[in-house]
């Protein structure tokens, strides 16, 4: 097989650093510059109106995404909890109707949000879950699981079955196959599927809108007036913030990650 140069990689890697970059330094611009207009190549004329905004009302804003961080993360580890069994079943066992059944579950990740919501709302006022933090954490779940399904479904695949015969070779039970075995490698589909359920749910507006009924606290909620108004520097500073704490959470991940793989010498 023939070899690829490092030079399209180098390539790749730097178109994909200025498509990154570039939007991100648009927004530092519109922030600090809340006049710059088309056809003008560069902003005539500095301000720091949308920081102080930004100070002003640093306790709403905090509260805002605390509270989307919170049920973001809420929202991983219920997704987590649903999916670990069924999850296992479909990696592992062969029975009639499992790609019907399959197709099913990946139903939430295929059809809009608004009419995946509709009719859960009328269930959700029933139970009395509507219009609290509970109800838009399971809503956002219910959503959001196929993303951890599918990912802990190539993890038991990969993981195959012979870490399991082993175990129960050596007389370990399935407690304990699994919590002490089959978990730690399990890490890596965890964190993946983790990952995308939680972007999708700190992003998510409108479940959160309408099962939240206004009175749970979310960042995208607190954004989106802001994007529809004429004031672009505050809400290309906000942009700023809603993008830099996915890529903070993920860095701390990462590096929590390798520091425990380098400390059992798996990495």
């Amino acid at each position: 097989m023939k070899k690829t140069g490092p030079i399209p990689h180098v390539l790749t890697l730097l178109v994909l650093a200025i498509l990154f970059a570039l939007p991100a330094g648009i927004l530092v611009l519109v922030g600090l510059a809340p006049g710059w207009r088309f056809p003008d190549l560069w902003p005539k004329r500095f301000s720091f109106t949308g920081i102080e905004f930004l100070i002003t009302h640093r306790d709403q804003i905090l509260t805002a995404l605390a509270s989307s961080f919170f049920y973001s993360l809420a929202t991983v580890f219920v997704t987590l909890v649903m999916c670990l069994t069924p999850a296992a079943a479909f990696a592992r066992q062969r029975f009639a109707g499992k790609r019907l059944l399959e197709a099913l579950l990946l139903t939430p990740a295929l059809v809009p949000p608004m009419t995946f919501a509709m009719g859960l709302h009328v269930v959700f006022i029933r139970l009395s879950l509507a219009d609290t933090v509970a109800g838009v954490i399971l809503i956002l779940a219910l959503f959001t699981y196929p993303y951890m399904f599918r990912a802990l479904v190539a993890g038991f695949q990969t993981l195959g079955e012979q870490y399991r015969t082993c175990a129960k070779n050596l007389g370990a039970g399935p407690v304990a196959i699994f919590w002490q075995v089959e978990l730690p490698l399990l890490v890596p589909a965890m964190i993946a599927g983790g990952s995308v359920v939680f972007l999708v749910a700190f992003s998510e507006y409108f479940l959160v809108f309408l099962m939240g009924g206004g009175t749970v606290p979310s960042f995208t909620g607190f954004l989106m007036p802001l994007l529809a108004s004429s004031n672009r520097s505050l809400a290309a500073i906000l942009t700023l913030i809603f993008l830099l704490l996915p890529i903070l959470l993920f860095f701390v991940i990462d590096g929590s990650l390798m520091r425990t793989y380098r400390k059992k010498g798996m990495a």
